[in-house]
């Protein structure tokens, strides 16, 4: 029986042959994945894990609108603060529970998505880029003026409540699961996003926007759709990560928070599914554990993004993708 065959990286040089059993060992790497998930709060510290996750799915949420779509937003910060402020508000003022809380941020970030994206794309390029950058700093100085924000004090002691009125998420192990079936299901949905019509029809508004003008599409519509989406997946992961450490500051909505979700794209690989949670995983991994050396974090962090750059262009996973062992598996780098 003859092996299928996927092209090599040069036009010119010679198929690889999928392996036989690609399929299923794909499958077995991800519930090694899983599984590995599952036991890491037994080895690793939960918060960290915790943190992890929140960040992994919000340079997911940003490489939806940047990989997909090809729109660089530098202002996802103020998605993924507003919803930790409106979560956090949401749960300790309003008394709601965490999945409403967590809905509230979602609903939030969503707005301020609509809002923003409307104002912002009727620009392009670098253009569009900067008015992220200009309504996500207004957003931030909004939340310093704010009342319910508590200015540079931020909200503090938010409650972790019970899921669905149960399940008590003091316990620090059962938050930890519950983060983890967030980051999941946030996951499931930007594959199905990626894979679904409305999804193929964004790829080819990044390849030839042109194109995609003449044969009908209302591409700024389709923008505005992703760039909703992104910006309710990154208020899911804001509003998460608020009952984590159970506060919300300014720091949330800076814009070097927007730099880092930039740096944690690019690292893990542009277009790909799982390299943003594994560029966050880097970056987040290099802020803890450097914390407390007496060198500056963020020299370290620049020395890995100049080193990825030059080395590794199309980021961690991208170039695992298109090594001659990806290719064999039949890794694709959208699912």
């Amino acid at each position: 029986m003859a092996h299928a065959t996927t092209p090599a990286a040069g036009p010119d040089a010679p198929a690889i042959a999928v392996h036989p059993q690609a399929g299923r060992i794909r499958a077995g790497i991800l519930l090694a994945l899983l599984a590995l998930s599952l036991v890491a709060p037994m080895v690793v510290y939960p918060i960290f894990l915790m943190k992890l996750l929140c960040f992994a799915l919000f340079a997911a949420a940003f490489n939806l609108l940047l990989g997909y779509t090809g729109l660089l937003s530098f202002g996802h910060a103020a998605f993924f603060g507003g919803s930790a402020y409106f979560t956090a508000h949401a749960a300790k003022v309003w008394g709601l529970t965490p999945e409403f809380a967590i809905l509230t941020g979602v609903a939030g970030a969503s707005l301020l998505g609509l809002v923003i994206g409307l104002i912002a794309l009727r620009r392009q390029g670098i253009y569009f880029t900067m008015i992220t950058l200009a309504l996500a700093q207004m957003f931030y100085f909004f939340c310093l003026q704010a009342r319910f924000t508590h200015g540079e004090d931020g909200i503090q002691s938010v409650p972790r409540g019970y899921l669905f009125g149960l399940i008590d998420l003091s316990h620090t192990a059962t938050m930890y699961y519950f983060v983890l079936a967030v980051f999941l299901i946030g996951m499931i949905v930007i594959w199905r996003f990626v894979n679904s019509p409305f999804g193929m029809i964004l790829k080819s508004i990044r390849e030839n926007e042109n194109r995609a003008i003449s044969l009908g599409y209302s591409v700024t519509q389709y923008k505005l759709g992703a760039f909703v989406m992104s910006a309710a997946l990154a208020g899911l992961a804001g509003g998460v990560k608020a009952l984590v450490f159970q506060f919300a500051t300014l720091t949330d909505v800076s814009w070097q928070m927007s730099g880092e979700v930039v740096l944690m794209t690019l690292l893990g690989g542009i277009g790909t599914l799982l390299g943003p949670a594994f560029g966050a995983g880097l970056v987040v991994t290099l802020q803890n554990y450097l914390a407390t050396s007496n060198f500056p974090v963020t020299i370290i962090t620049g020395m890995v993004f100049m080193v990825c750059v030059l080395v590794f262009r199309r980021g961690l996973a991208g170039e695992f993708y298109a090594s001659r062992l990806g290719r064999r598996l039949g890794f694709n780098p959208e699912n």
